[in-house]
């Protein structure tokens, strides 16, 4: 048997006799940077790798070898009676979840050999946010609980990956818009995916919103930001380093929207700075400006980001995400 999971706190925890045979932990982030329906080819590879150092310093070749390691296990899949996938139900497992099933399909992996624990609360935690959260004792309870994946789940879950990674948001948002209940957690994950879009109101996705909201009501320390942000948009399954890269974004350029004082720099894969979790994070004016609605962060700023398969870049987006709506608009026309 071969349990794969999204965490090293979860492997580890795995481990210690909750569940028996082989542990892969997934080591990837789909939810940052530039995914493409096939992950595998050199050249995707390479240009996400490329990415990820950049935005998080997680070295390109440590990445590469470790995605060429873990397909190396997934080939071997056919050799265990049972493949089991542990996962929860934010956008950093659902975007995996679907990559997993859609990888498999495409081998061909019988489905009869495949099944997956997929949990999106556990009594006793008001606000589960993962599986990490859980301990030894709580794991137990939910080993032996996975149920088979179904020839629909691999479908949907193939299909919701190739439209995550499109060039053109609005596949994956149509899609959204049939029936996706074969994975019951997706929508609304995928949904909050596509909110990190520049809003129709002020050019800002919903972390950075949420971020600016914060700051404004006073909490200015980085630590409390990545808690308070992460609370409350818990379906994206945001890591800290994709947090301090989205703040990293709004401080830098001639014309930042957040300023950080004693600031010596931004944690990444490498490490911290001792200072950093002193630092204190506020508003520019500009960026209160835009907070309110008073100006727009792309027409003043710009951008340069991935959402999935989407890159958006200068200072025009053919895409804003309309909140109140909850749809994406094009230019001035509405999907």
């Amino acid at each position: 048997m071969l349990h794969i999971v999204n965490g090293d706190s979860v492997g580890d925890r795995l481990r210690q006799g909750v569940v028996q045979g082989g542990i892969l932990v997934w080591r990837e982030i789909y939810s940052e940077g530039p995914v493409f329906a096939d992950m595998t080819d050199s050249a995707n590879r390479s240009m996400r790798a490329r990415y990820l150092e950049k935005a998080m310093g997680i070295p390109s070749a440590e990445y590469i070898r470790t995605c060429e390691a873990q397909e190396r296990v997934l080939d071997e899949c056919h050799k265990h009676e049972e493949v089991v996938l542990w996962f929860e139900h934010d956008l950093f497992d659902q975007a995996m979840l679907c990559y997993l099933l859609h990888l498999l399909a495409k081998r061909s992996f019988p489905a009869a050999k495949l099944s997956m624990l997929c949990i999106g609360e556990y009594p006793g935690i008001p606000l589960f946010r993962g599986l990490g959260q859980l301990s030894v004792e709580q794991l137990r309870t939910l080993a032996g609980k996975q149920k088979p994946v179904t020839q629909e789940q691999l479908l949907v879950g193939s299909a919701l990956w190739e439209a995550y990674a499109s060039d053109d948001p609005r596949t994956l948002y149509r899609l959204l818009r049939s029936d996706t209940s074969a994975l019951p957690f997706a929508r609304d994950a995928f949904l909050t995916h596509l909110s990190r879009l520049p809003s129709t109101h002020n050019g800002l996705g919903i972390v950075e919103q949420t971020t600016m909201e914060l700051i404004a009501g006073g909490v200015h320390l980085p630590f409390e930001l990545f808690d308070q942000v992460g609370g409350k948009l818990h379906w994206l399954g945001m890591g800290d380093l994709q947090y301090w890269h989205c703040l990293a974004q709004l401080t830098q350029g001639p014309k930042p929207l957040l300023q950080a004082e004693g600031l010596q720099a931004f944690p990444s894969y490498k490490g911290s700075p001792a200072s950093f979790g002193e630092c204190k994070i506020t508003l520019t004016d500009l960026g209160n400006h835009v907070r309110l609605g008073n100006a727009d962060r792309i027409f003043e700023v710009g951008v340069d980001e991935w959402y999935g398969g989407v890159h958006l870049h200068g200072n025009h987006t053919p895409w804003r995400w309309d909140t109140d709506r909850m749809q994406i608009n094009m230019a001035s026309t509405e999907v």
